[in-house]
């Protein structure tokens, strides 16, 4: 049975110095990394005010309150200083490289709701009821605004927040890995090197 002609095509072109060489670098995929990082900002800090806006809206609508100038009035400055801190607080993270960063743009979002909280209270409304569970989590949220995905922000945030995550995760493992193939190298190197010196001893 003559061998499958594809299959040895296939293997030739895995094989091709040009595809090798044309295979993305790891700093290529850092590049990468920066991009989604910069378009991740700029996507949430366009979402903060509509959303900010929104958590105030729909409690104050739940009870009755919906549409009281002074609430509105007092939304649109919240609104205002949680898009600066956002922006501000997610620049700041993606500023660190990637394995310094002790934190996440969702939980950047998530402190932003003290903003949409401190409207609702100033304004006498009520907390929420909310399970044991959230409230050890999330103890000053009285109002139940935490985001549990990007997607409780804005659908536009959904996917280039799930890329961004993507790419960190693979930057991070690839970076790991290409440290322990240097190391092993490196150790080759250096029992090669012990194995010289004990043959020029004999």
């Amino acid at each position: 049975m003559s061998p499958d002609p594809n299959l040895d095509a296939d293997r030739g072109r895995a094989d091709d110095p040009a595809d090798v060489a044309s295979s993305p670098t790891l700093a290529d995929d850092e590049a990468r990394f920066a991009e989604l990082s910069e378009t991740l900002v700029e996507v949430a800090s366009r979402q903060v005010r509509p959303w900010v806006r929104r958590c105030v809206q729909d409690v104050a609508r739940r009870v009755g309150r919906a549409g009281e100038p002074e609430l509105l009035a007092a939304t649109d400055e919240a609104a205002d200083r949680a898009a600066e801190e956002v922006e501000q607080r997610l620049r700041a993270l993606m500023a660190l490289d990637l394995d310094e960063q002790r934190t996440n743009p969702l939980s950047v979002l998530r402190g932003a709701v003290r903003h949409p909280t401190e409207v609702l209270r100033a304004a006498g409304v009520p907390p929420v009821r909310r399970d044991d569970f959230t409230v050890q989590r999330f103890p000053d949220d009285d109002y139940d605004l935490s985001p549990a995905s990007f997607s409780d922000v804005a659908d536009a945030l959904a996917e280039p927040g799930l890329m961004w995550g993507a790419a960190k995760a693979h930057v991070h493992l690839r970076r790991r890995r290409e440290g322990e193939a240097a190391r092993q190298g490196e150790g080759r190197k250096l029992e090669g090197a012990a194995e010289e010196a004990e043959e020029e001893r004999e």
